[in-house]
């Protein structure tokens, strides 16, 4: 990875952390850089520390020591009780390294990296959705056809999603999250059979034990939320209100619900239908991008 300057005046402020509580003094920068293959000591007639910084990111830039750089900064046991921070300091880098075509991406732990073949500057991104009632008071306009599925499967889909929307109202909440999460996991399975390097490629794709990226039909609703966010086509919000949903196939079973002690309400339901209906924008949206549309 290779970064313009202006970005890396910015990582130099991130990894110093001036006026922060992540400030790094001379000695720990030192510390920082040895980490990543340098062979500094600490002494006297060390230079400025933004000085300092900005020589040895110029001297990593375009290596894979500049990845592990940016991994080492954001790496998420170092911000235990504070992800919230993490993530707005990603977001936040997120926006220089656009202009780089770059962008950082963190799975649970694991922060890697996403390439794009343009600048994406998303304006979406500066609202983050931190509670379910915010989540709940969206509005999204459901276009089943945005998602680029056949007529036939347009038209089933509307049918069922009317069906969980019945169930929902109806105060049937077990069944709304079963029919929803299955309309949820055949859109997915759509779109990635429609992408299927994007999806087969993705960090989080699931494998085998040889290490190959499993078929489509033996991935969990889990998987394809999971692989969905790593490759656009799903947001954050989507993502972190996802776990509702998640493996709802079990529950079909009276003695899965039994030994899992799920018991859905009608709140559990309502959140359900609104990831169904932000999927549905969402991945609509992120086709027109990939159509180059407006």
């Amino acid at each position: 990875m290779k970064l313009s300057k202006r970005t890396l005046e910015e990582l130099r402020n991130i990894i110093n952390g001036d006026n922060t509580e992540d400030y790094r003094s001379g000695p720990k920068l030192v510390d920082f850089f040895n980490d990543l293959g340098f062979d500094d000591v600490y002494g006297q007639g060390f230079p400025s520390r933004w000085f300092y910084t900005d020589q040895k990111l110029e001297a990593i830039n375009g290596t894979p020591e500049l990845d592990k750089c940016i991994k080492k900064v954001f790496a998420v046991v170092d911000y235990i009780e504070r992800i919230d921070y993490l993530d707005k300091q990603i977001d936040h880098f997120n926006q220089y390294l656009a202009f780089d075509k770059w962008e950082v991406v963190r799975d649970n732990d694991i922060i890697t990296f996403k390439k794009h073949d343009r600048v994406i500057v998303d304006s979406s991104k500066k609202q983050t959705i931190e509670t379910t009632d915010e989540f709940l008071s969206q509005t999204f306009n459901v276009n089943i056809e945005s998602i680029g599925l056949s007529a036939e499967l347009n038209e089933l889909i509307k049918e069922r999603l009317k069906e969980a929307e019945n169930c929902v109202a109806s105060n049937a909440p077990l069944s709304s999250v079963i029919m929803i999460g299955g309309i949820m996991e055949g859109i997915l399975l759509g779109v990635a059979t429609s992408y299927p390097q994007l999806f087969n490629q993705a960090n989080c794709a699931p494998k085998s034990k040889d290490g190959s990226t499993r078929k489509f039909q033996e991935w969990t609703l889990s998987n394809y939320i999971d692989v969905a966010a790593e490759t656009g086509f799903l947001k954050q919000d989507v993502k972190k209100f996802s776990h509702v949903v998640r493996d709802f196939r079990n529950y079909i079973h009276p003695y899965s619900q039994l030994a899992t002690r799920f018991s859905p309400d009608k709140q559990t339901a309502l959140i359900c239908m609104q990831v169904l209906k932000a999927a549905i924008y969402q991945i609509g949206n992120y086709r027109k991008q990939l159509q180059g549309g407006t």
